[in-house]
């Protein structure tokens, strides 16, 4: 089998669109390999795991199922045969009957991270000002300005979701660890990347390393693109 027969899914984050992945997109669709790059509603955490088992379903052949940050538990809680490795980009892993919040705030956060709360419609934005000091704080001005403009907000009932069984625990699973995340602290990161038993790789990126650093996140999708054609 060649990587012409695998699918990629991409999995955005919160405060994200399937437009953070256009660094990685590109590459991976230059190289023959079929990419989809998964819609969430950011609406609630059901709701969020409906839309990847959606675009799952439109996915032909094996599937490298890639999230970044929040979709990291999107992707743990994905059921559908076809995934066969799965791969965490600073992003978040609970674990059985955990939640996103118990694994985002079992430690203290970052000093420069964002205060959040919700607005009069109970969702969730990041602050303008923080995309450049906490989200991606080594990109562009230019980078910067499409992070802020694309945002989508964050339902709390995003974050309150408890997994069942996750996916990690019976597919191989890359880790890219973010040192320099303001977002999700390395510490945590570690952590669950430990814990998963992933196949991790740690490098002084930010926490939209999607962006700032998509090389590396290339790089890491390749290997799990690789050994789900056995090879």
């Amino acid at each position: 089998m060649s990587r012409e027969n695998v699918t990629v899914v991409l999995v955005h984050g919160a405060w994200a669109d399937g437009s953070s992945w256009a660094k990685v997109i590109g590459p991976l669709a230059a190289e023959g390999v079929g990419v989809l790059a998964a819609p969430l509603p950011l609406t609630s955490f059901a709701e969020d795991c409906a839309a990847v088992e959606r675009t799952l379903e439109r996915a032909s052949g094996p599937v490298v199922l890639a999230g970044h940050a929040y979709a990291g538990a999107v992707i743990g809680a994905a059921r559908n045969e076809k995934v066969k490795a799965l791969v965490y980009v600073a992003a978040l892993a609970p674990d059985e009957g955990e939640t996103v919040a118990d694994v985002f705030y079992r430690t203290k956060p970052h000093p420069l991270a964002p205060k959040l709360a919700p607005d009069n419609h109970g969702l969730i934005y990041l602050p303008r000002e923080a995309f450049a000091t906490a989200f991606a704080q080594n990109a562009s001005a230019d980078e910067l300005a499409v992070l802020s403009a694309v945002q989508r907000p964050l339902s709390p009932a995003c974050i309150s979701g408890a997994l069942n069984r996750p996916l990690w625990k019976d597919r191989p699973t890359w880790f890219l660890m973010a040192e320099q995340d303001r977002m999700i602290v390395y510490e945590t990161q570690r952590f669950m990347a430990e814990r998963m038993h992933a196949r991790a790789r740690s490098h002084p990126v930010d926490h939209a390393p999607i962006v700032t650093a998509p090389g590396l996140v290339v790089e890491i999708i390749r290997e799990a693109v690789a050994d789900a054609i056995g090879g």
